[in-house]
């Protein structure tokens, strides 16, 4: 094949293609020949044979013109030619090139009749084409005969006149191009006055003109002229738009957007506008930061200039915090009150242009017009949330650029107050929730919070333990809110208005419905209040020496009971957690006063016992409420640290009077399963029991200990092993009490905390009530009964009873010599009882604590001594009665208290010696209160008597059995 093909090269052939192109186009469009188209129509016909033929030529033949048939028959022959092969294949292209020739010469033949009438039309084409050429040489003869005939006056007459015309309209074009020309000087005057509207009008009009006279050459430099100058009016419109992104002029923006609208460019305005209040934002923000830095830094450095704004705020100083806070957010004011007068502008404009115009000649202007009022209205909507976004995020940077947690408290509510109307300002803007704000806000407060708390709880430590618990005088009205940290609370009962709103509003009740933006809408600022709340007012809860005046002590008798000063919710016992109902049963005034004139407190008025560190407690817990009342996100780790204060205080109170390690052995159940809970769980959660240094990897890690505070140590200062003040009663009274006054502020002060506690949280905020708050009151027991246990000799009554005979055998008359020393030893602690009352109001239910105690244990002591008796006869149980019987009545004169506690428990045992063995064992049995030696001793006394020894072996087995368990 290649030698074929190389062959063919070498002699210079050409390919059927090739030699087809050398051809004339005559020659290449050869109609057949007579004699070759009578051989074809002599060979035999077969259409459908014929058709197949045709049919089975090769696709590619038909392709193009350009086809290399040669090439393409060569490249198909195998490597290995067989001659009969190419021989068959050859006769059968020939079969196909004569199926083709004959099918074309059929083709030229059906279309011969139409060629020589074609042709007929060609002939006579030429003839009539022959003769217009006469004609045309016979005009152009007679044209020039008449253009010698005319006068060449007349004709010049006529082009003078047609010249005079266009001169005149030359003249008239070129005074307006003069005019055009100085059009740029009244351009500039237009601009000077910021009459944008009118200066875009006469571009606009002198454009117009200009493209008239466009085929001037002058005028093609003028026109880009004139389009510099609109550029240029165009720059000037973008600087005075951007001027209303701070201080907005209805009248400026109103030019402004008419301007713009000529133009027909409202809605790149629109976009334009958007992206000055972004770079507004940033540009304020940064002005004022900068101002301040540079300020506190005293030099003209400009290295801070070149800060970025983030950066900038770390350099903020503490003392230049809050104004530059509140320089920041009245910048942010105004351009957010910028803006919203921009949307009230729009919004006002739609409603005008909406109005109905009988004229209906600009519909589809109309239509354009409608498309950029929607577009400029989403955009408006849209910017809102924007805009609000941008002012978050740079007060947020602004915010977590300073480290607070060592800010003064009022400062730290001062920021808090900001932000909060910052968050109001945001909300009515565009109905945000100020995420980013609160986020960032909180972690402040929580990280502010926590050092804040830990130095209180120190401090709070640090008072405890220089406190002397000497009572604070104060007025008998004393409420918490009379104090500063509680005045937020009578202001406005929705703790999620801030302080400063709630000024206002408290000051201008009509202007409470009114939104910030409506109240400041023309002057004013919603942050500049904020400078104005420093001032002090004093605070009148005080009493002078202890009385408020000689005519209140006067009226202490008659006026005890009056309690109008008093809130409703305080004057009840308590109110219902659920119902908020006060119980069924109440108590008469009488009652009142009949149970006063057996307290120790005639002589000072019924003020609330408390001392400063109460106080303080109590301040601080309006602090916390009030920076929880600004800042809900953190209300929960608000209300633990205040619940951490209540029991701070409980425990120290506990540990400084009440801890005692007879408690268990007096069998008097002092502390209350409850109680005990409590103080554990306090101990384990809030105290350190480590001291400092020791043991400090061993057991709980640096963080947990970080959050506990060392266990209080008493003053040295209080003395309470002096039996003349009744071993401290006159301290251990003001403690336990101001414990118990702090418990009924945390009582009252609950529906307020519950309003703010988030709802998964309350059941931490409903036990601490339940199990801390109310266990206040049952300290009263164990810290009183110290004194109870060593203000009367029990150990002295013991000896003297154990002197006593009791195996008698004649009824007496006259009571022993001990029940008198026991009544003396009573005589004794009440007068000493009015001697502390002179010092601090000893209230009811601690008098009857004490006369409880001081009873239980005379009692108890006398049941003790009746069982170490070794003989005792009839009579001598007569005598025991006797003796407590003289010793009741006695009593009865010493104090109210009724029922006598533990009566029973002395009656019952004088009288179980008369039993009978049978109803002895079951009295075994059933009283458990005594001790297996008390029980032991009265089956032993009774031996011989009406018990036999078998009887006694029964019944100290029973007692056995008793006892084996406790074992």
């Amino acid at each position: 094949m290649q030698k074929i093909k190389s062959l063919m090269a070498r002699q210079g052939l050409k390919s059927p293609q090739e030699s087809m192109a050398d051809l004339s186009p005559v020659e290449n469009l050869r109609i057949p020949s007579k004699e070759e188209l009578r051989e074809l129509r002599q060979q035999p016909i077969d259409p459908q044979a014929e058709q197949e033929i045709i049919d089975s030529i090769e696709e590619v033949y038909f392709s193009s013109d350009s086809f290399d048939m040669v090439h393409h028959e060569l490249e198909k022959l195998p490597p290995e030619l067989n001659l009969q092969e190419l021989e068959d294949y050859r006769d059968n292209l020939k079969r196909q090139q004569a199926a083709v020739s004959k099918k074309v010469a059929d083709l030229i033949l059906e279309k011969q009749p139409a060629y020589v009438k074609e042709l007929e039309r060609v002939t006579s084409l030429q003839t009539n084409l022959q003769l217009a050429a006469v004609i045309c040489t016979n005009a152009r003869r007679q044209l020039s005969v008449s253009k010698e005939g005319f006068t060449e006056a007349s004709l010049g007459l006529l082009a003078n006149q047609r010249r005079r015309q266009l001169l005149t309209g030359l003249l008239k074009s070129l005074r307006t191009i003069k005019t055009l020309q100085r059009t740029d000087v009244r351009l500039s005057e237009m601009l000077e006055e910021e009459d944008y509207p009118g200066a875009i009008q006469l571009c606009l009009e002198c454009q117009k003109a200009a493209s008239t006279f466009k085929h001037y050459s002058c005028i093609s430099e003028l026109n880009s002229k004139l389009q510099d100058t609109l550029e240029q009016i165009e720059e000037q419109l973008d600087v005075a738009l951007s001027k209303t992104c701070k201080h907005f002029d209805v009248l400026h923006y109103t030019k402004v957007q008419l301007a713009y609208t000529l133009l027909g460019k409202m809605q790149t305005a629109m976009d334009q506008l958007h992206m000055h209040f972004t770079q507004a934002i940033h540009n304020t923000v940064f002005q004022v930061v900068l101002g301040y830095v540079e300020l506190c830094a005293g030099n003209a450095d400009t290295k801070f200039q070149k800060m970025q704004y983030k950066d900038l705020c770390t350099h903020i100083t503490v003392d230049s915090y809050i104004p530059c806070l509140t320089d920041l957010c009245k910048a942010l004011w105004e351009v957010m009150l910028s803006y919203h007068r921009t949307i009230q502008w729009h919004e006002e404009h739609d409603k005008q242009e909406n109005a109905p115009s009988p004229e209906d000649a600009a519909a589809a202007e109309s239509d354009e017009l409608m498309v950029d009022r929607s577009y400029v209205k989403k955009k408006l909507e849209h910017g809102l949330t924007r805009i609000w976004q941008d002012v978050q995020l740079k007060v947020k940077a602004y915010i977590l650029g300073t480290d607070m947690s060592n800010f003064k408290y009022d400062d730290f509510i001062m920021v808090l107050d900001v932000i909060s109307r910052l968050m109001q300002v945001g909300e009515e803007f565009c109905g945000s929730k100020s995420e980013v704000l609160q986020e960032s806000i909180k972690r402040q407060s929580v990280n502010y919070f926590k050092n804040y708390h830990r130095a209180r709880l120190e401090e709070l430590r640090m008072f405890l333990e220089n406190e002397t618990w000497e009572l604070c005088p104060v007025k008998s009205n004393f409420n918490i809110a009379q104090l500063h940290e509680f005045k937020f609370m009578g202001q406005c009962r929705s703790p999620s208005i801030s302080p400063s709103r709630q000024a206002v509003s408290s000051s201008t009740p009509a202007q409470e419905e009114l939104s910030l933006f409506q109240q400041f809408l023309q002057e004013g600022n919603p942050f500049e209040m904020h400078i104005e709340q420093k001032e002090e007012e004093t605070e009148d809860v005080l009493a002078s020496n202890g009385y408020e005046s000689d005519e209140l002590e006067k009226s202490v008798y008659q006026d005890y009971d009056s309690d109008s000063d008093v809130p409703e919710e305080l004057k009840q016992d308590y109110v219902d957690e659920q119902t908020g109902d006060a119980p069924l049963k109440s108590v008469s005034r009488e009652t009142i006063r009949s149970k006063k004139r057996s307290d120790y407190n005639l002589n000072k008025t019924n003020a609330p016992i408390l001392t400063n560190t109460t106080l303080n407690v109590i301040r601080l817990v309006g602090k916390y409420m009030q920076m929880m009342n600004i800042l809900k996100p953190i209300a929960f780790d608000v209300i633990h640290c205040v619940s951490q204060l209540f029991d701070y205080y409980l425990y120290a109170v506990y540990t400084f009077f009440g801890r005692n390690d007879m408690y268990e052995s007096s069998g008097l159940g002092l502390i209350s399963s409850r109680l005990r809970t409590t103080l554990n769980r306090i101990q384990e959660n809030l105290i350190d029991m480590d001291p400092v240094g020791e043991n400090a990897g061993v057991h709980a890690p640096a963080e947990d200990r970080k959050e506990k505070v060392p266990s209080p140590h008493l003053s040295q200062m209080v003395v309470l092993t002096n039996s003349g003040t009744l071993y401290g009663l006159a301290q251990r009274v003001v403690a336990t009490e101001s414990l118990v006054f702090l418990a009924e502020q945390f009582e009252s002060l609950q529906s307020h905390l519950d309003t703010m506690m988030p709802a998964a949280k309350k059941p931490f905020l409903q036990q601490f009530y339940s199990q801390t708050v109310s266990t206040a009151s049952e300290l009263r027991k164990p810290i009183y009964w110290i004194v109870a246990a060593k203000a009367i000799d029990y150990e002295q009554m013991l000896l003297m009873m154990a002197g006593v005979k009791w195996d008698i055998r004649e009824i007496m008359s006259q009571h022993n010599i001990y029940v008198d020393v026991l009544l003396k030893e009573f005589e004794q602690f009440n007068k000493r009882l009015d001697d502390v009352s002179r010092q601090v109001r000893i209230p009811l239910p601690v008098s009857n604590v004490l006369w409880e105690h001081c009873i239980r244990l005379a009692n108890r002591t006398l049941v003790e001594g009746y069982a170490n008796v070794k003989k005792c006869s009839n009579e001598g149980r007569a005598l025991m009665q006797l003796d407590f019987q003289q010793f009741l009545m006695k009593l009865e004169k010493l104090t109210d208290l009724r029922p006598i506690p533990d009566k029973e428990f002395v009656e019952t045992y004088i009288k179980a010696y008369y039993l009978t063995e049978n109803d002895m064992e079951q009295f075994i049995k059933n009283h458990r209160e005594y001790s297996m030696k008390q029980l032991a001793n009265l089956v032993n006394v009774c031996l011989g008597s009406h018990i036999n020894k078998k009887a006694r072996q029964k019944l100290l087995a029973a007692i056995d059995d008793i006892d084996r368990p406790k074992r």
